[in-house]
């Protein structure tokens, strides 16, 4: 039967209705290359996410700091508090960029000529669930940095500290690491909401961009692809009763919203409107019937990281389920 199930042998509502093994799939010798590149990267993820868990700030040396200007031994204390988390907060940003070339690795594997989203998931079902993967890290991520505001704070302590320079005897080594061209990009990366999703996006629409000869739709069909097979698995009970762990429910969720929101920044009249090719009414349905905690963030998502959904062609609907 291949690699991937067809979930139902006729289409309802012309929306793709397809079983992906999210949790066995195994790479082909015609994925292997870019599943083994993507997986170097991938393997950093679970790291990256731990590090960002345990980040807990230097909130309480720099306000000690800035409330004692002439007591140089807090300044000391202070700058040594920020400067490893500053570290810190750039393997994260070095980790956005490898995972940028990531996703254009999948979407250059899964979008190619002469085959069609469709026969491409079913073909290489290993890099759709890296791309997967991908997207559910974002958003993990994400989800993570919003409830961490110690980040811009000590990165802003660090920027005014560097450029006023007025602590000439301390680490000042650190500027080998993360010198005044890395600092500006860096405070570009953390200005944003959600930093990895912006990423994705960036790196979907210069993918689009780049590739002037790869139709616009061989990328939006993809998208739109993935977020069908997610909605129909989720909506199946006799397809998430394949589920080996509970945790395949959310992560199907994730990347449901993921593709969704990738699809808005990229298609020209964004998710929401009727013509569409994903079923966004279902898919918001899908989310509302799960637990409220498990979906707060995911909703939130659609509601402050899409481009379209605010747009008048957006139908009133819709905006109304997720008000």
């Amino acid at each position: 039967m291949g690699n991937l199930l067809k979930v139902l042998t006729r289409e309802i509502e012309n929306y793709p209705h397809f079983f992906l093994d999210f949790e066995n799939a195994q790479p082909t010798d015609c994925e292997r290359e870019v599943w083994n590149q993507v997986n170097a990267v991938l393997q950093e993820s679970e790291s990256i996410l731990s590090g960002l868990q345990a980040y807990k700030g230097a909130g309480q040396e720099i306000r000690d700091a800035i409330q004692n200007p002439n007591d140089l031994l807090l300044q000391e204390r202070a700058w040594n508090s920020v400067c490893p988390l500053v570290i810190r907060l750039k393997k994260f940003y070095g980790f956005s960029l490898k995972l940028e070339k990531a996703l254009q690795s999948l979407l250059e594997s899964l979008t190619c000529p002469p085959c069609t989203p469709t026969q491409h998931l079913e073909k290489e079902q290993a890099l759709a669930k890296q791309f997967a993967e991908i997207l559910h890290f974002t958003l993990r991520f994400d989800e993570l940095k919003m409830r961490i505001p110690a980040i811009q704070n000590d990165f802003s302590y660090y920027r005014r500290t560097i450029s006023r320079n007025r602590i000439n005897n301390m680490n000042l080594d650190i500027e080998n690491e993360v010198n005044n061209e890395m600092a500006n990009r860096m405070s570009l990366f953390y200005a944003e909401a959600t930093p990895m999703l912006k990423t994705l996006s960036t790196a979907t629409t210069s993918f689009v961009t780049e590739n002037k000869t790869l139709p616009l739709e061989n990328t939006t069909d993809c998208l739109s692809t993935m977020a069908s097979v997610c909605k129909v698995m989720l909506e199946t009970p006799e397809y998430t009763s394949r589920f080996n762990s509970e945790d395949t429910l959310l992560f199907c969720m994730r990347v449901m919203v993921g593709v969704i929101i990738l699809y808005d920044h990229v298609h020209p009249n964004g998710a929401f409107t009727k013509s569409s090719k994903i079923d966004m009414k279902g898919c918001i349905k899908v989310l509302k019937d799960q637990p409220a905690d498990n979906v707060e963030g995911l909703l939130n998502a659609l509601k402050f990281t899409t481009k379209h959904l605010n747009d008048e062609s957006t139908p009133k609907n819709i905006r109304t389920m997720l008000q």
